[in-house]
């Protein structure tokens, strides 16, 4: 079984406060999450490894967005988000 199997995804949009490592202005940004939450059983084609591998398995959230825009109208730079752990177990 794929680890699809074992998950239902969603997006999920979460604020963040970030400075601009060029203006220095500190703003609020909303990232995007990717949300994968654990299935309450397995289907019926599960075999014993796929079951232990479900058993430890756990819900998460992994960051895709990699990079932000500046919301300083004279700045509007792009810079890289940094700070930020890319995955969280939820």
């Amino acid at each position: 079984m794929k680890e699809q199997d074992f998950f239902t995804e969603s997006n999920k949009t979460n604020p963040a406060m970030l400075t601009c490592p060029y203006c220095r202005e500190r703003e609020e940004y909303g990232l995007r999450w990717l949300v994968r939450k654990k299935k309450d059983q397995l289907r019926g084609r599960a075999d014993d490894g796929d079951r232990a591998r479900f058993a430890k398995s756990q819900s998460y959230m992994v960051l895709l967005d990699d990079f932000v825009n500046c919301k300083n109208n004279r700045c509007r730079k792009r810079f890289e988000i940094s700070g930020i752990k890319t995955m969280a177990f939820i």
